[in-house]
């Protein structure tokens, strides 16, 4: 079992630095591996999370290219410059809100520079709001009803017979997240020297190195598509959530209500097209836009990665369970680090929650606690290597959002881990008041 972990790591580590899709073929290679050399038998691949994460990066896709992430970024600027001496708590809250909507933190990149712009023009260290920004976008993905992590989740817990909503989900990770952010932003509002007294940008202005006003948001060519491909996108949005809230909403065949993985792929392909044919967009233009190529690397990644994960603890449940099942059944909140140190490695909520979930519930824990350690997987912060991190660093030219000397002293540390602590302690104490 060793041995077959090393291959698994190995894949994972290797699968990273590759970068893009190597993640996810990688994990493919790591599965040959197991099954023709050490005999084990493949479990089935994830397919319903796949195609319901394909069905949601396709109506987001659409938006995008109808012009709907440029209208909010647009919006995002608007409030952002009318408030200058707030960005820090108010960049979160954009971030955080781009990515509840679209189901994907990659959205956040529209408005970093925003953010850069808006904090070094009014003086404030862009550090500050950049930092628990990228943080905010990473946290919601674990609160968003139509993100990859979330479908996950629901599709696993509702696949092992728990009768649980996506209602249940909601009413704990929302708040939980939320109120996690806004105490990342308030602990960064200190962070590092003043703007104007701070070594690194006081270098870059003599060397004439910084200047500002580069700020460089979309232009919206289109006003009243992308205003509708934002309004279809939400109708669809909330509908899925009324669908899984409300079981009686669906459809029964056989005296069983649809299943939420059929909804959520009912209603976001038919978003995509409505979207398409209400603003005549070219469904090519899609295709190319960040926030396709984005998704569909995760889809690949949960393809491969998942899949290798499934087949390990299959295939190794009996040894696994009896190594851990006393400790992690006395101290659930341990499954919560496990989920941690597994997203720093795969770089995935989604990935993260569909290899490691189902040793969480074969060990026997609840699936509210479950629930209340989701926020544990916004774990890849950890290691400053994740695009938006990298993004970030690029866009703050004052340069005080850095990686540190010893590479994890960096910007994101502190917001990160403030945050997802938060998120996960405030999830437990509500699973012990209330469930």
């Amino acid at each position: 079992m060793i041995i077959q972990l090393a291959v698994v790591l190995a894949a994972i580590i290797i699968g990273a630095r590759l970068g893009g899709i190597g993640l996810g073929v990688l994990g493919g290679a790591g599965l040959a591996v197991l099954v023709f050399l050490f005999g084990m038998e493949p479990t089935s691949p994830p397919i319903d999370v796949m195609l319901m994460i394909v069905a949601v990066i396709a109506a987001a896709a659409c938006m995008q290219a109808a012009g709907g992430l440029d209208l909010m970024v647009r919006l995002a600027e608007k409030i952002l410059r009318s408030n200058p001496q707030r960005i820090t708590l108010l960049s979160p809250l954009v971030t955080y809100s781009f990515t509840f909507l679209a189901g994907t933190g990659h959205v956040a990149y529209s408005v970093l520079p925003v953010i850069a712009e808006v904090a070094a023009d009014t003086g404030i260290r862009p550090e500050r709001p950049m930092s628990i920004a990228v943080i905010a976008s990473q946290q919601a993905i674990t609160a968003s009803p139509i993100s990859a992590a979330t479908v996950a989740l629901l599709s696993l817990l509702a696949g092992h017979g728990f009768d649980i909503t996506l209602g249940n989900i909601l009413m704990i990770s929302i708040p939980c997240t939320l109120i996690g952010v806004i105490v990342g932003a308030l602990c960064s509002l200190r962070v590092g020297k003043e703007l104007k007294d701070d070594p690194e940008y006081l270098r870059r202005v003599k060397e004439g190195e910084f200047d500002s006003g580069n700020s460089n948001t979309g232009n919206v060519e289109n006003k009243r598509a992308a205003i509708l491909s934002v309004s279809l996108f939400l109708i669809a949005t909330v509908a899925i959530v009324l669908f899984g809230s409300l079981p009686g909403l669906r459809p029964v065949f056989d005296g069983v209500a649809l299943s939420m993985s059929y909804v959520i792929e009912i209603v976001m392909l038919t978003a995509a097209a409505l979207i398409l044919i209400a603003t005549r967009t070219d469904g090519m233009k899609a295709v190319k836009g960040s926030v396709f190529s984005a998704g569909m690397q995760a889809v690949v990644a949960i393809f491969g990665i998942a899949w290798m994960g499934d087949t390990f603890i299959a295939g190794n449940m009996a040894e696994i369970k009896g190594a851990v099942e006393e400790t992690v059944t006395r101290m659930p909140w341990l499954f919560g680090v496990a989920l941690f140190v597994m997203s720093i490695l795969l770089f995935s909520q989604a990935a993260t929650i569909r290899a490691l979930l189902p040793l969480g519930i074969a060990l026997g824990i609840s699936p509210y606690m479950l629930i209340a350690l989701f926020p544990a997987v916004n774990g890849y912060f950890f290691i400053p290597n994740y695009p938006t991190v990298v993004a970030a660093i690029n866009f703050d030219r004052t340069g005080t959002t850095h990686i540190g000397r010893y590479i994890l002293n960096h910007s994101f540390m502190m917001p990160g881990l403030v945050a997802t602590v938060t998120s996960v302690g405030l999830g437990i104490l509500c699973v012990n008041l209330f469930f």
